[in-house]
């Protein structure tokens, strides 16, 4: 049996099921991705907000890309299952619930006039977009008047324009426009290729007020992992337990987070938010990116080679080791959470550890740690060196457990062979790739330096950091030390030795 609104009644009742008011619910939304982060955030809270009775708004779905058709919504009513998998509480959490959020899905290629349609509704009070950080660029000359513009700020403002055309510049007529693209200051930047677009295409100076006045562009910051659809094996296990078959079916771990910038008018609009403690809309949502990037990526980055290297495979296999969790927490507690760059209050950042803590040791996810590895160079550059020199700052001392996970990343970036236009470490006789556009400059310097002098010359290297690193005093000697420990004995052997404090977590 395909889901679908006539299989609902005959779908088990282990699986949260919508009702039948849902479908007549009016569009409000105009999102722009049909991807599984867009399915398992946005819709995912706008969904739960129509079952309690709140926002009472349904999405319209565009498919920007050529890439595949939308058959697989057309034929299951547009329903697709979310499965939240993971810890929350110390509790394992394994829910299924079935999103009607989405009441249609046109695609942009050959149904835009349906989508300027759109425009036309009175109901229509939001977009929502996540086309990936290419999606947010600007397109000279991209015309508003094809069908349809090239890109996506130039469809947002065909789609706009039409708007204030059908409704005058009405005042209420303006949209809240919400990318969630991984790009600081998103909603901002779509704004000013959006206003350039709209001043190339010659639209008039009325408008070009109505766009800037009446219109919010609100950053955002969005944060859950989704690993997407499950293999044919586990969806085959699932249409078995549940009673049927879904094609739209994807996993999500269980902590999520949209962060917003907007101010009380910009809650009326979004009420969807009332339903869920992890959207937040706050004028400035820099606190929640400055825990997200430090907390959760920096920990990522510095661990990575580390537990790589350590020969675990997964985020949760390091969490279940006792030596090398205990050094993940104290990395998070007592050197990031008390060196990010900014106010936070400490409780905040505690509740949040926690939470990453928990993230990494979820049993559903599988969080390969030499996935993170990628651009491994760039990574410590935007979201470790900020750290260590603030630790230093504060404390005028060197992070231990900071520069074990830079010790760990040097080790990690040493290249045995070079092969087809690629970089090759060996850990246990093994190869493993080493995706990095920095990889050349490692191979150079493992090939003619001692580590010692390895350590100077990349510590040295402001170029490659954009930061002067020789400053913190004692950084180079106490890098140096734990690389030439690691080779000579083992990661595993000097994350087990390292002096451990009392864990928060």
């Amino acid at each position: 049996m395909n889901l679908s609104k006539a299989a609902l009644k005959k779908i088990s009742t282990e699986v949260e099921i919508p009702s039948d008011k849902i479908f007549e619910l009016p569009e409000k939304v105009l999102q722009f991705g049909t991807g599984v982060l867009l399915r398992a955030l946005p819709d995912y809270y706008i969904d739960k907000a129509n079952k309690k009775g709140v926002f009472n708004g349904r999405v319209v779905v565009v498919k920007s890309t050529s890439n595949g058709d939308t058959k697989d919504f057309e034929n299951q009513d547009c329903l697709f299952t979310v499965c939240e998998k993971g810890i929350a509480n110390g509790n394992i959490v394994e829910k299924y619930i079935i999103n009607a959020s989405i009441s249609r899905v046109l695609s942009a290629s050959a149904e835009w006039e349906k989508i300027l349609e759109c425009a036309c509704s009175k109901d229509m009070r939001i977009v929502i977009s996540n086309t990936t950080e290419v999606g947010i660029q600007l397109l000279e000359n991209d015309d508003v008047n094809q069908q349809p513009p090239v890109s996506f700020p130039g469809k947002l403002l065909a789609f706009l324009h039409k708007r204030y055309q059908v409704f005058n510049g009405s005042p209420e007529s303006g949209m809240v426009i919400i990318p969630t693209e991984l790009i600081v200051d998103n909603g901002k930047k779509l704004h000013d290729i959006v206003l350039i677009l709209a001043k190339q295409n010659g639209l008039d100076d009325a408008f070009i007020h109505w766009l800037q006045k009446h219109n919010a562009f609100c950053s955002s910051l969005v944060d859950r992992i989704v690993p997407g659809k499950p293999n044919a094996e586990e969806l085959g296990t699932i249409a078995e337990k549940f009673g049927y078959t879904d094609e739209l079916y994807c996993d999500s771990e269980v902590f999520s987070l949209w962060a917003i910038e907007g101010d009380e008018k910009i809650k009326e609009a979004l009420s969807f938010a009332q339903c869920d403690e992890n959207v937040v809309i706050q004028p400035d949502i820099n606190l929640f990116r400055e825990l997200k990037l430090r907390l959760l990526n920096a920990t990522h980055t510095f661990n990575c080679g580390l537990a790589f290297l350590s020969d675990f495979n997964l985020t949760r296999d390091a969490m279940q080791d006792e030596s090398y969790s205990a050094y993940a927490k104290q990395l998070m507690n007592f050197e990031i959470a008390t060196s990010i760059p900014c106010e936070i209050d400490g409780e905040i950042k505690s509740d949040f550890s926690y939470k990453v803590y928990e993230r990494f040791c979820n049993p559903y996810i599988n969080h390969q740690w030499i996935s993170i590895t990628a651009q491994y160079t760039s990574k410590m550059k935007m979201r470790c060196l900020p750290l260590i020199k603030q630790y230093y700052k504060l404390f005028n001392k060197v992070p231990v457990s900071m520069a074990t996970g830079f010790a760990g990343f040097l080790l990690f970036m040493k290249s045995v062979k070079f092969d087809n236009g690629k970089y090759w470490g060996e850990h246990n006789g093994k190869p493993y790739l080493i995706t990095d556009d920095s990889a050349g400059y490692f191979y150079d310097c493992w090939q003619k330096f001692t580590p010692a002098q390895l350590v100077t010359e990349v510590v040295n290297n402001e170029l490659l950091w954009g930061a002067d690193l020789k400053s913190i005093k004692g950084f180079d000697l106490a890098v140096t030390t734990f690389l030439e420990k690691m080779i000579d004995e083992g990661v595993v052997k000097i994350i087990a030795s390292l002096e451990k404090k009392t864990a928060l977590i």
